[in-house]
């Protein structure tokens, strides 16, 4: 196991990197303090061939200038919050409208996707180990409160890539952190995921407008083309004609793994590539599971000079729902002073 770090540019003269995270498995994790992002994630298939299993881009001007947060640290508020305004405690709260013009998305127009983290690279006895830290000022992108981020990535002698966010404010506000990786199990570049294989542990989604903001209360998976609690390869019923797909343009929906913000940690989804046979196992503490296939990925130019095709990865970000701070049955986001928020999700690599 080995942690190595190497010069990866400069914003606004802050200098940024990618720290190269190994384990003797033949797993190894590129991060960059810019956003947090997962630059590349290398696995062996059934036959020991490795490839990197992450979309994303060779330079950081590219991460800058085009990402459809590609493997980033999303917040302060993952998914969308509607028309970009919340009430807490009595006082709205106005968000930019970045999602269309309409609605709020991934915390703003510079979010921690953005930022570039102080880092600090150690081995530890988990494995080496990547602790990120952010202090996002209060009033940043419209949210209150000073909030201080911390986000750990730690590659595990398992093959598990453990990200652990913590957080705490000294104003009330909402919260909802998460990693958008993008994943295709072929390899980067490697044509759709349509025929992968999903399986997730939820009997209940939510429902969305065509925004992508919910409806209201999460709906049975049963008798849908959203139930996954089978193994089912993600392009067999993307094409039904059904509402919610087509609100989505496909799957871009959060699935109830759990009903409350309890701190247990669960596996919560498995993906399985049938011709390199790599798996991804999710496991996460969080309620909700974003499943996202790429609907909006159309010949984007990636690393590698590979082009990335309409539906050619699959994101599974674990979170809280989209628009809680609107909705009071959903599980809080809410964040106070005095509390600690903590989160841990791992994608753990293997073959089947």
């Amino acid at each position: 196991m080995s942690i190595t770090e190497e010069p990866f540019g400069t914003v606004d003269g802050q200098e940024v990197k990618i720290f190269t995270l190994t384990n003797g498995n033949g797993i190894k994790a590129r991060i960059s303090n810019y956003g947090g992002v997962i630059v590349s994630l290398e696995a062996p298939d059934k036959d020991g061939k490795t490839a990197d299993v992450c979309l994303g881009f060779d330079t950081l001007a590219e991460y800058q200038e085009k990402s459809p947060y590609f493997g980033c640290i999303t917040g302060r508020y993952a998914n969308r919050i509607a028309k970009g305004k919340f009430t807490l405690d009595g006082r709205e709260y106005t968000l930019a409208t970045n999602n269309n013009n309409v609605n709020h998305l991934h915390g703003g127009e510079v979010g921690f996707n953005k930022k570039v983290w102080a880092a600090e690279a150690k081995e530890t006895e988990a494995g080496p180990s990547l602790r990120l830290t952010y202090t996002s000022p209060d009033g940043e992108e419209g949210y209150p409160g000073a909030l201080s981020c911390e986000v750990t990535y730690t590659l595990g002698a398992d093959n598990g890539l453990k990200i652990d966010y913590k957080a705490t404010t000294d104003k009330p506000t909402v919260l909802n952190l998460t990693n958008h990786a993008y994943f295709n199990l072929a390899g980067n570049g490697e044509g759709t995921i349509l025929d992968h294989e999903l399986t997730i542990a939820a009997d209940r989604f939510v429902p969305t407008d065509d925004g992508g903001i919910p409806l209201g209360a999460p709906a049975p998976v049963e008798g849908t083309p959203f139930d996954f609690r089978t193994a089912t390869v993600i392009g067999a019923r993307i094409g039904r004609e059904d509402e919610q797909l087509k609100n989505g343009k496909g799957y871009d929906h959060n699935y109830v793994v759990k009903d409350s913000r309890d701190g247990k940690l669960q596996h919560v989804a498995t993906v399985r590539d049938p011709k390199s046979g790599r798996t991804l196992d999710v496991s996460t503490t969080e309620p909700g599971l974003q499943l996202y296939v790429g609907n909006y990925l159309d010949n984007l130019p990636g690393k590698g000079g590979k082009t990335y095709l309409y539906r050619g990865a699959f994101c599974l970000e674990a979170q809280t729902f989209p628009d809680s701070p609107n909705q009071p049955s959903y599980p809080s986001p809410v964040l106070r002073p005095g509390e600690t928020y903590t989160q841990t999700t791992i994608y753990r690599l293997g073959v089947k």
